[in-house]
């Protein structure tokens, strides 16, 4: 019996140490032209269920396949390019006001990029 109480104390402590994620995020990056790029990241955590949109140089495009496991969240954006679609890989540690991305196109290493909460 204390076993489970105590196993419930930390899940419960965990639960309400872990930072929400909901809300909107930015996100400065190099472009390949030397311009900085600004990435704008509107997130809803649903449970363990993010939804959202990620706005760009390329237009606004919604998250697919989002995730939330503790501070670890996830999830795919589909753009297209040319006529050619391309899928981005996001996997990123979230504190309190701080994601750290790593982005996986498939071609070549993963980009890091730190995302910040917005205040307006």
């Amino acid at each position: 019996m204390k076993l489970r109480l105590a196993l419930l104390s930390c899940l419960l402590a965990a639960a309400a140490f872990a930072a929400d994620v909901s809300g909107k995020w930015t996100a400065e990056m190099q472009g390949r032209d030397g311009q900085t790029m600004t990435s704008t990241f509107n997130l809803k955590a649903d449970g363990a269920t993010l939804t959202g949109t990620v706005s760009g140089r390329m237009g606004e495009t919604p998250i697919t396949n989002g995730k939330i496991d503790g501070d670890t969240i996830s999830f795919d954006v589909v753009r297209e390019y040319n006529g050619n679609s391309f899928t981005l890989h996001y996997t990123g540690t979230l504190s309190t006001d701080t994601i750290k991305f790593k982005v996986d196109g498939g071609r070549g290493p993963a980009r890091e990029i730190t995302a910040k909460r917005a205040t307006s």
